[in-house]
């Protein structure tokens, strides 16, 4: 209300973990941190729906609804230092959005604060309310432009009983979408995770991180996580797949791990021995970016695409950049098309910079796919939003902008495009 009354710009910040700039400051903006908004109002062990302040920890939220037999149904490589309102500002994805979806699905109410100070209460627990416009889903997605979250309601999913996790190997990227196709029909409901990471991954994981593949020596790699309530019955369903995906030649080598960390294998089909836990395999997968970032200036880029040609981005650009860029790397959560395109060089180039922008955007376009698979545009990528949305759509983003911000305060100079 200060703000506003005084023409004080504000960038509203959590975790501080996001890759577009979205929860800087570009000028003198004033920073409104939700760190110590960080208390948990209530939890209801019948429904699983968790409501809480916007500056509560995904980590530590998950380990409090875990507790009482649930989990939070985002799951991110942030987790231990991004904040719930952030990931709700930006509509976050995730590792298992394959499982529960969107954010758009699971929140059911927020309290939102105004520009003008102003508090818009639509902190319902009601899974089911048809009353008027869905005010909430304004602000899913907005990054901070059109008001401050302050306070989520969400559901969460029970925990599952059984987790497993199998660690594969492929020899070609078509191999990787037929083993997609038939993980999806032999796994059914109990299929949480499908990851994908080109070898380009894995060398870097290796040298930067010295961690060590189970299943070297592959093009392609992926990891599929199943998770259920019969530990029998998932393992039995997991065994059948692995062994058709194996006779078939859709995998040539891999492993298989539980949540128990304790490797198990099947003489039934070819498995390689491993030394590697479930969280050690899921490492591979969540700290490829670290590894990338020790490995020099780093380009990122998070599309989504049809599966289908989902790594023929990957194959262009690195034949498009050559010997200017030091590695171009694809992986992502290929169950839901969102490839991470990753470019790294020695230093910062404005010309190879220039190579990759719009080349990136326009190629995506191309296919109808979307600039921002899960990321948001924040600063970086606001000007290429006309890329993935028509003008009218833009032009209707900047009435709601208007509306509920007509000083400009929230955010500036996020999301939307310069006025022309």
């Amino acid at each position: 209300r200060y703000c506003y009354e005084k023409n004080l710009a504000v960038t509203p910040q959590g975790g501080n973990t996001g890759l577009v700039g979205g929860s800087v400051p570009v000028f003198d903006e004033i920073i409104l941190s939700t760190a110590l908004m960080n208390r948990i109002i209530s939890f209801d062990e019948v429904s699983g729906i968790l409501v809480c302040q916007a500056g509560c920890v995904l980590e530590k939220l998950n380990e409090y609804v875990e507790e009482r037999g649930f989990i939070m149904p985002l799951d991110l490589g942030a987790k231990g230092s991004c904040h719930i309102g952030g990931n709700v500002a930006t509509n976050a994805g995730g590792l298992r959005l394959l499982r529960y979806g969107s954010l758009r699905g699971t929140v059911l109410g927020l309290e939102v604060v105004l520009a003008d100070g102003s508090i818009l209460d639509c902190l319902t627990s009601l899974r089911k309310d048809n009353t008027g416009y869905d005010l909430k889903q304004l602000f899913i997605g907005s990054e901070g432009t059109l008001g401050v979250i302050t306070a989520v309601s969400i559901l969460c999913p029970q925990k599952p009983k059984a987790v497993n996790l199998a660690f594969l190997g492929c020899q070609s990227y078509p191999k990787v979408l037929e083993t997609f196709s038939t993980c999806r029909a032999m796994l059914g409901e109990i299929l949480s995770a499908f990851e994908f990471m080109d070898e380009k991954c894995m060398e870097l994981v290796e040298k930067h991180l010295k961690l060590s593949s189970p299943v070297p020596g592959s093009p392609f790699y992926i990891l599929i996580e199943t998770s259920g309530s019969n530990s029998a019955h998932d393992e039995e369903k997991l065994n059948g797949f692995l062994e058709q995906a194996m006779a078939s030649g859709l995998v040539t080598d891999g492993t298989v791990a539980t949540d128990a960390t304790k490797i198990k294998a099947s003489h039934r089909f070819l498995l390689r021995k491993s030394l590697l836990g479930f969280g050690a395999l899921w490492s591979l997968r969540e700290r490829i970016t670290e590894a990338l970032t020790r490995d020099g200036c780093v380009y990122k880029y998070d599309v989504s695409l049809p599966v289908a040609k989902l790594y023929d981005l990957v194959t262009d650009t690195r034949a498009r950049l050559g010997r200017r860029a030091k590695n171009v790397v694809g992986y992502g959560h290929l169950g839901d098309g969102n490839l991470h395109l990753n470019i790294t060089a020695e230093s910062y180039s404005h010309s190879l910079l220039d190579a990759i922008e719009p080349f990136v955007y326009e190629w995506t376009a191309r296919c109808n796919g979307s600039i921002s698979a899960e990321h948001g545009l924040g600063f970086k990528k606001k000007q290429f939003i006309g890329y993935s949305k028509p003008r009218e759509a833009v032009q209707l983003m900047r009435h709601f902008k208007a509306l509920l911000d007509p000083k400009g305060i929230l955010n500036p100079y996020k999301m939307l495009p310069s006025a022309p």
